[in-house]
Formats: C-alpha cells, sequence, structure tokens
C-alpha cells in the first residue's frame, strides 16, 4: 500500500473499531442498568430500540451524502457526534427517557461509518478484499473491548463510567484524523471484475440476505452478554471457587463475550483472504450454512458446551463479513459505493434492529434459549437466499 492507502486504512480500521464498541457497550449494562433503574429486563432493552434503529436506517442517507460530498468530512462528524452523545448519555443515565435519546445519538452519528468507511476502503485501496479482512478485524476488536471495558467499567464505579470512556476514545478519532489527513480517493481504484454498472440483478438478492443476516447479528450480539451470565453460572461458580472470593457474574459473563468476540475478529481476517483466494459466493454461502447447526444447539447448552458453540457460531458469522463487501463492491456501480453500502446497512443495521422487539416479545412468551432456535429459522432462510 501507498501512504494515502495507509492512512485511509488506519482512519477507517479505528473507524470501525468504534462503530461496533459504540453499539455492544449497551449489551453489556443491560442487567446492572435494570437494577439501577428499578425496571425489568425487557423494558431496559427497549431503551436500545432506536439507538440500533438510527444506526441502520441513516446508513443510507449518510451514504448518498458521501457520494456527493466525500467522505473524510463526515468521518469526522462520526467522531464528534458519537462522543458528545456518549458523554450525554453517563450524565443522563438516571432518566430513562433522556438516556434512551442519548443512545439514538450515538446510533445516529455511528451510523456514518459503514457506508462512508467501507466506501472510502473500496474506492480508495486496490487490494480490496484484504483491506477488508484487517478492517473487519478492527471491527470485531471493537466486539472484543467493548464487553470486556465495560464489565470492568462497570464493576469499578457503573454505567455511567462505561458512557464516559465511549465519548472519550470517540474524541480521540478527531485528534487521529488530524494527525493523518486524508486524500478523497478516486472512484475507479477497486477492483470489479463486472465493470463500472456492477449487477443490479445479484445485488438486490444479495440486499435480502444481508437484511437476514442483519437480524441474526443484531439479535445474537444484544442477547449474549446476557445468555452467557444466566446459562453459565456453573462457569461463574468454577471461577469464584478458583478466586477464592465470589465474582461480579456480570464481569465474567462480559469476559467470556470479550473472548468469544476475539475468535470472531480471526475470523474476519481469514474471511478477507478468504474473499481474495476463492469465489465470494461460494464462501458466503459455506460460513452462513454453518451458522445454522451451531444456533439451534446453543439453545439447549449451558457453561462450558454453550461458551465452545459460542466460539464457533461467531467465528462463521462474522467472518463472513469481509466476503459479503466484497460482493457488495463486486456487484454495486463503483461509483455508488457510499450509497451502496448505505443501502446495505440500513436494511441489516435498520431492519436487523427489529430483533430487539423480536427478544422482547420471545423473552416475556417463552424464555431466552428460545432466542438461539429463532436464530437458527432465520439462518435458513438466509442460506435459502444465498442458493438463490
Amino acid at each position: 500500500m501507498n501512504l494515502m492507502e495507509r492512512r485511509i486504512l488506519i482512519v477507517t480500521c479505528f473507524g470501525h473499531f468504534l462503530s461496533h464498541f459504540n453499539m455492544i457497550v449497551f449489551p453489556s449494562v443491560v442487567l446492572p442498568l435494570a437494577a439501577d433503574l428499578h425496571l425489568p429486563m425487557n423494558e431496559v432493552l427497549g431503551l436500545s430500540f432506536m439507538q440500533y434503529l438510527l444506526f441502520g436506517v441513516m446508513a443510507l442517507p449518510w451514504g448518498m451524502v458521501g457520494d456527493r460530498w466525500g467522505g473524510k468530512r463526515l468521518m469526522l462528524l462520526m467522531f464528534l457526534g458519537a462522543g458528545l452523545s456518549g458523554v450525554a448519555a453517563a450524565a443522563l443515565i438516571g432518566s430513562p427517557p433522556l438516556f434512551a435519546l442519548s443512545l439514538a445519538g450515538i446510533g445516529f452519528f455511528s451510523s456514518i461509518y459503514h457506508p462512508i468507511g467501507l466506501g472510502l476502503i473500496t474506492k480508495g485501496v486496490k487490494r480490496m478484499s484484504v483491506a477488508l479482512g484487517y478492517n473487519g478485524v478492527f471491527g470485531g476488536l471493537g466486539l472484543v473491548l467493548a464487553p470486556l471495558f465495560s464489565g470492568i467499567m462497570v464493576w469499578v464505579s457503573g454505567p455511567r463510567a462505561a458512557y464516559l470512556f465511549l465519548g472519550g476514545l470517540n474524541i480521540f478519532g478527531m485528534i487521529l484524523m488530524a494527525m493523518l489527513p486524508l486524500e478523497e480517493p478516486e472512484k475507479t481504484s477497486a477492483q470489479d471484475e463486472h465493470g463500472e454498472n456492477g449487477m443490479l440483478g445479484a445485488f438486490v438478492i444479495l440486499l435480502a440476505a444481508m437484511m437476514l443476516g442483519g437480524i441474526a447479528y443484531r439479535a445474537a450480539t444484544v442477547i449474549l452478554p446476557t445468555y452467557l451470565e444466566l446459562q453459565g453460572r456453573g462457569i461463574l461458580e468454577f471461577l469464584s471457587t478458583w478466586w477464592g472470593a465470589p465474582l461480579s457474574g456480570n464481569l465474567v459473563a462480559t469476559a467470556i463475550t470479550a473472548l468469544i468476540y476475539t475468535v470472531g475478529m480471526v475470523g474476519q481476517y481469514i474471511g478477507g483472504h478468504v474473499g481474495e483466494r476463492y469465489e465470494p459466493r461460494y464462501a458466503y454461502l459455506a460460513f452462513h450454512a454453518t451458522c445454522i447447526p451451531l444456533a439451534f444447539l446453543m439453545a439447549f447448552t449451558q457453561n462450558v458446551a454453550l461458551v465452545v458453540l459460542a466460539v464457533l457460531y461467531f467465528f462463521f458469522l462474522l467472518g463472513m463479513q469481509p466476503v459479503e463487501n466484497t460482493l457488495v463492491a463486486t456487484y454495486a456501480p463503483r461509483r455508488l459505493h457510499h450509497s451502496a453500502f448505505g443501502t446495505k446497512f440500513i436494511l441489516t443495521f435498520g431492519v436487523g434492529s427489529f430483533a430487539v422487539k423480536m427478544l422482547q416479545y420471545i423473552e416475556s412468551r417463552w424464555d431466552v434459549q428460545a432466542s438461539f432456535i429463532a436464530l437458527g429459522i432465520v439462518s435458513i432462510l438466509l442460506v435459502a437466499t444465498i442458493v438463490l
């Protein structure tokens, strides 16, 4: 890579890290927040709905703005807006309506990253699939460190500290962009075997598959820390005995979640090289097909067996993302890459946000284990769409 390609990759990797970090802090504080606010878990889950909805539905508008005005200024706006929203969430955490509004601000500004950052990579870096793999690693790192740092912050000082930390990290993104100024990339550097105009029919089918993938991703990441805390009591008892003192169930669950996402991060690195070396369509099918039995089995296991299955599930669920993004860049017109990624994420994260409502319904009508049966069914529909 030349100097400007490296700068694009560094800034977008940090942006990808933060976009996922910002979204995953909330699932890590659900149970402590429910205790602090004296609310049932399903009501606390509902506070995040607008955050996840805006994270998805704003992707296309931001992408359209990016195609017209370029990506540099929007990346800067993301860091500033999400940082201030995180500080507001910490200050207003005692008021559920205002806290929910602050969460919505985090989702609104964090939604800038995917259409803008991925568009910068596909237009500005020649080895697109490998660059998307590296970028995916940093998104995975956000998934890893968010529950880990949030669990530590909650343990030391409560949920408020977790959101102050979130705000500070986003403000640092502005400093990083000042240190590494970017130039807008040309619109013809992405490698596209189908030419300037892409393949519209394939892109439309891909959008349907990605919408189902967004439901699976959002539901799995929102419920995982809580599910591990409820279904991993044997691990908690063992570690407390080994430690010689009682441990926080939330801290143990978030630490295990961080471990699971670490393996998912490795999956994204591997997925980037798979997308460059093999036919991306078949790799995409294989990764998602493997998720089906793993999701069903997670509904019926506990403790160590559950952790092993979760590690494998998230390896494939997260590992397919560079492959998926390579397909988006291949089938979408080059001049509309920001909008193409915006269209993807308005479906994956916008429609995917309704997974929160799905989880609320399942938890109130049946039990939390049924969540993973629902995820297995979603994956079956997803694989059928990929076959089409």
